[in-house]
């Protein structure tokens, strides 16, 4: 009975998903020929780079505009009695051409951007706003979704059903006609704003860069970093100097390193002010009027804040929880900042050196304190990571440990530059299952931080399998040197690599509720997991090669790499915390009389929450807080600590029946990587290890609990 009931789904399914052809047939001749609105050919729909250009992604908007606009109107204007079929399914298989070409251009201008694809992005932004809306304050089709009857429907059918009510509901459906413009406008303009504080911090980041005429500012960088920063200078017109790019982070990665006091400030400087010195890449006019207007649509919606609006379908639900857990940590991880900040500031006394610890000098000194507490030096540790061994050796093997699958190379598919690299997954039990790609390297051109992205979603009614990107910031070697990184961006390619495991076994009917289709604060839970095989013995002894003498890492040095792991910790939580109080700070607004100079009510935030630490600084200044204004994460940048409290109860979990194997794996694939957002994600949690969400392990597992 069963199986005759999921073949007649079977073929309900591929009869809506593939209704829309004839519709994409009327294709007009002059963009027949354009990739972008063809099913691609390669394997499991992998993007065609090869063909696709820069002037193929506006007459593809253009067009796939319409087809979606010509969808979405025949399902509200339907005559016959609303059905899952005629209408969530229907919608949820329409704009397949829109799709395809917004996922490309979304990854390309993230990651290789020029400035026609920018050009295009400030046109488009406000038309897709404005197209989303069309579909969501959209009356006729809300009314025939809340006409179908739940209790008729099962399993994802009736998950995605509840998906597009509350989605529907959240933008703004039951608005008036009146308020429903207005929402239109404040969501064209936000869209706008958003890209515009993008373009803007990327002129700020390359403008930003710290240009070095003397190399003896450079003392205590390597010889391959400081032959990386003289080819940057080189490549942007300054021969014979050295230019150091910002990470879109506060602090920079070659601060710990550098020796001269007057560089590493001027380092810290060029990063702090990078956005706010009343040129064209100044973000903050943009984003207090960012700031102003979140607020207005969250007052739209009867809410009176823009965080409190966001958080109705996230984990949190309220922005008072989400800030009780932030604060609960706070206290415990300030407590530590002070103390490993005292341990810095005597052993600058021990030194006599003169002078009171600031920001540009944490990491340098903390590096000093590592090395005399744990004997650890971070020189020690880098010849053991190079990137591509890390990865194959490392990041792939821990994945065949615990779940089974593997990777071959693929030379043969198109990637859209040269840095990025191709590989072919394949399950546990052989078969073929994905494809993914993975681009290390920093450009001028590409946003800060690391990313996965997928260019396919996974989709048992779509008939497709994931294409998934991994998106780097690492600096690229010269002169045909390794590629050799920290121990802390081998967690970031670990962690990177649990969103991806999350795409790669997504195990869902529908692109909605497949794989990373998560609510935020709990997106970031599988990566968190999958950091911890960084430090798992089985898994570092397989990577942590040494590239010139092909000798395993000593166990003495793994055992201080372990006995450090909580080393700094008040320091890194701290400026994790202050960055999401920030967040929720802004978008806790209740008042635009609240909205200051952006500088003024970051100082202010900070001190009210207790995270105004001057040795301390936040991840993220303001001005530059691109998750935020620019990337999706408004009101929800807590979500790492959300999810890194689910992850350390998890791991707890683990540890305590046999730690990252086989078993586990399975175990976490079975209720966590493999159900997307198809089911009670808080059941799914308590299924995976029998209770609630704790805050015990995190402050255990970061060190932080108090010592009595």
């Amino acid at each position: 009975m069963s199986t005759i009931k999921n073949l007649l789904v079977g073929a309900l399914v591929t009869f809506a998903c593939f209704s829309t052809q004839s519709l994409l047939a009327q294709k007009p001749k002059e963009l027949m020929d354009n990739p972008l609105l063809q099913v691609s050919s390669l394997q499991y729909q992998a993007p065609p780079f090869d063909r696709i250009k820069d002037e193929h992604f506006k007459p593809a908007f253009i067009y796939a505009l319409k087809i979606h606009d010509a969808e979405i109107d025949k399902i509200a204007n339907d005559k016959s009695t609303p059905t899952f079929q005629n209408t969530v399914l229907a919608l949820e298989t329409s704009g397949a051409d829109l799709n395809r070409a917004t996922i490309i251009f979304g990854n390309l201008t993230g990651s290789n951007t020029n400035p026609t694809l920018q050009k295009i992005d400030e046109e488009f932004a406000p038309i897709f706003a404005a197209h989303n809306d069309k579909l969501y304050l959209n009356s006729k089709i809300y009314k025939r979704i809340k006409a179908l009857n739940l209790a008729t429907l099962k399993g994802e059918d009736k998950r995605l059903v509840q998906y597009y009510l509350q989605q529907f509901e959240l933008a703004g459906a039951n608005l008036s006609d009146s308020d429903k413009e207005k929402m239109k406008k404040i969501n064209q303009t936000l869209a706008s704003l958003s890209t515009e504080f993008g373009n803007k911090l990327l002129i700020a980041r390359k403008n930003g860069a710290l240009l070095i005429s003397d190399i003896n500012e450079l003392d205590g960088l390597s010889k391959e970093e400081i032959a990386a920063a003289q080819q940057k200078a080189k490549e942007a017109g300054h021969e014979g100097q050295y230019l150091i790019s910002l990470l879109n982070t506060t602090q920079q990665p070659l601060l710990p390193s550098l020796k001269n006091r007057a560089t590493r400030e001027k380092l810290y400087n060029a990063s702090w002010t990078r956005s706010e010195k009343n040129d064209s890449g100044d973000t903050r006019s943009v984003l207090e009027e960012m700031a102003k207007l979140r607020l207005e649509k969250a007052n739209l919606m009867g809410k009176k804040s823009y965080a409190e609006w966001r958080l109705q379908d996230q984990m949190a639900k309220t922005p008072s929880a989400a800030m009780n857990l932030l604060a609960k940590i706070a206290a415990q991880s300030v407590a530590k900042a002070k103390i490993e900040a005292k341990e810095i500031q005597d052993l600058i006394d021990a030194q006599h050196l003169g002078f009171k610890l600031q920001p540009w000098d944490w990491n340098f000194y903390s590096e000093q304190v590592r090395k005399a507490k744990y004997d650890l030096d971070e020189s020690q540790i880098k010849p053991y990571f190079e990137v591509t061994t890390v990865l194959e050796k490392g990041v792939f093997f821990a994945a065949k440990l615990m779940y089974g699958i593997t990777f071959k190379v693929r030379n043969d598919l198109p990637v859209y530059h040269p840095d990025v690299v191709a590989y072919e997954v394949f399950d546990k039990d052989g078969k073929s299952m994905a494809i993914y790609y993975l681009d290390f390297y920093t450009r001028d051109n590409k946003s800060g931080g690391a990313w996965m992205n997928n260019f396919v979603n996974q989709s048992h009614c779509l008939h497709q399998k994931p294409v998934i990107v991994n998106v780097f910031n690492f600096s690229k070697p010269a002169n045909g040197n390794p590629s050799l990184i920290s121990f802390d961006d081998v967690t970031t390619m670990f962690h990177e690599f649990g969103h991806t495991l999350h795409g790669l076994f997504a195990n869902q009917n529908y692109p909605t509720l497949s794989g990373t289709a998560v609510p935020r604060d709990y997106v970031e839970f599988p990566s968190q997991i999958n950091e911890h095989c960084a430090l798992d013995p089985v898994v570092l002894k397989n990577y942590a090669i040494h590239y010139k003498t092909k000798e395993l890492i000593p166990q003495a040095l793994i055992a201080k790499i372990k006995k450090a792991e909580t080393f700094n910790k008040g320091y890194d939580v701290t400026e994790l915390l202050a960055a999401a109080t920030l967040d929720l700070a802004w978008h806790s607004i209740e008042k635009a009389s609240d909205i200051k100079p952006a500088l003024e009510f970051e100082r202010e935030a900070l001190r009210k929450y207790n995270l105004l630490v001057n040795e301390v600084p936040t991840r993220y200044h303001t001005p530059y807080f691109a998750h935020i204004w620019s990337g999706g994460y408004s009101a929800g940048y807590y979500a790492y600590t959300w999810s890194k409290t689910l992850d350390y109860n998890v791991f707890d979990w683990m540890q305590a029946h046999g730690g990252m194997n086989r078993a586990n794996g399975e175990r976490f694939r079975k209720y966590i990587l493999s159900v997307g957002n198809s089911v009670d994600l808080n059941q799914a949690f308590k299924d995976m290890i029998g209770h609630e969400m704790q805050i015990q392990p995190y402050l255990k597992n970061a060190g932080l609990e108090s010592k009595k």
